[in-house]
């Protein structure tokens, strides 16, 4: 009969380099590679949508361009078209001129005269045309607008984003105090299929009774998005923890064999 003798104890503990190129840990790193890797992409696409490569040259907003080559209806603004001057030519809608409240011009509290243009078939934009400083002021020259009839019209001005629609207060319901074409479109008449622009045009000359909208040309902005270089650096964060997640699991598993091996080895003899 044959007898398989006891394997003898393992002499000295692994090194931690021994358990780090162990087939169980080799597959966990290849595991954390590909999940850098993935990390790493999505911080050189962040990194990517940081900086732009091609940037309005200064003054671009002040070049007067046709309404229709920066926004079409029913699309949302670009940052980079936001207070662009644009030029279209349409017809008022003499029952449409409607007066906003709280708008300051020059730091001055006062009302915007608002009006709808139909720049096309079934399709129109709102406009700020002009400031007064009292109520009186303007909604004169709403009635005076509205009594001109329906007056065809050529109008340059800025390209500007929704302000966003607000519950009125309960003292006035009807009272508006954004420039905000969805809530004006629920005042509008002839609304039926009709295409309307989300931003609105603030007239850069005001007709007769109202004084001029203090619009200034929009500041330069820098080419580089610095929110979207923190996130494509938090990404190189997560790739590095990856390594690190993988290298700490391997040393507290080393650690554990080694406490195991001196446990089993008993205390030193003493002299």
């Amino acid at each position: 009969m044959t007898s398989t003798e006891p394997a003898l104890p393992q002499e000295f503990p692994p090194t931690l380099r021994e358990v780090l190129l162990r087939r169980r840990w080799l597959g966990v790193l290849v595991l954390c590679l590909v999940v850098a890797g993935v990390f790493a992409w999505l911080g050189q696409w962040q990194l990517g949508r940081a900086i732009d490569t091609d940037p309005p040259p200064p003054g671009a907003t002040e070049q007067v361009r046709p309404l229709t080559d920066v926004i079409e209806p029913g699309k949302y603004l670009a940052e980079s078209a936001g207070g662009q001057r644009v030029e279209t030519s349409g017809t008022w809608l003499p029952e449409d001129f409607i007066v906003i409240s709280s708008r300051f011009n020059d730091g001055a509290e006062g009302y915007w005269v608002t009006g709808q243009l139909r720049v096309a078939e079934r399709t129109s934009i709102a406009v700020a045309l002009g400031w007064a400083q009292t109520r009186e002021e303007a909604d004169a020259a709403a009635s005076a607008l509205a009594d001109a009839g329906p007056v065809e019209t050529t109008i340059t001005g800025r390209v500007i984003d929704d302000e966003g629609v607000e519950v009125p207060p309960r003292t006035d319901p009807l009272q508006l105090t954004r420039m905000s074409p969805a809530a004006l479109l629920s005042r509008w008449h002839d609304v039926e299929q009709l295409n309307v622009y989300r931003p609105y045009l603030a007239s850069v000359e005001a007709p007769a009774g109202l004084v001029d909208i203090s619009s200034p040309a929009p500041t330069q902005k820098s080419p580089v998005n610095w929110l979207n270089v923190f996130y494509a650096a938090e990404w190189a964060v997560f790739a590095g923890f990856a390594f690190y997640l993988w290298y700490r699991l391997a040393k507290d598993a080393w650690e554990r064999e080694v406490e195991e091996f001196e446990d089993a080895a008993g205390p030193e003899p003493t002299a």
